[in-house]
């Protein structure tokens, strides 16, 4: 079991950034590929960006290419989510997913999660 924390969240104007960061601890970091999720009021969670056991393999949503970035530090057993030019449409807690294996962009293949981060993004 891998037990994960999320911070970094908080209000910014649209065009702003963000930089989330989970920790984790527990079980064997390094061998859990990680993702970022979100959900927005009323809305159901969505996937947002995972990266591969190794850091070598990235994945984002459309809504998000381009602006955010996903990236980990086996060393120090985090997973970051840099977020640029954000707008309204990024509001939502944002949580950070781990599984053993290969990465998924489905939040079902998930057995870890943290307990999210709220971002605000105000026009």
């Amino acid at each position: 079991q891998v037990q994960l924390v999320e911070s970094g969240g908080g209000a910014v104007q649209a065009g702003g950034s963000l930089r989330l960061s989970c920790a984790a601890s527990g079980r064997t970091f390094t061998t859990y590929s990680k993702a970022w999720f979100r959900q927005a009021p009323g809305k159901e969670r969505e996937f947002v960006a995972f990266i591969t056991v190794t850091g070598g393999g990235t994945r984002y949503a459309d809504s998000v290419e381009g602006r955010l970035t996903i990236s980990r530090d086996n060393d120090k057993n985090t997973v970051s989510l840099q977020m640029n030019s954000l707008n309204p449409e990024d509001t939502a807690v944002y949580y950070c997913a781990a599984r053993a294996g290969g990465p998924s962009v489905s939040g079902t293949a998930y057995g870890n999660w943290g307990q999210g981060t709220q971002v605000i993004v105000s026009s």
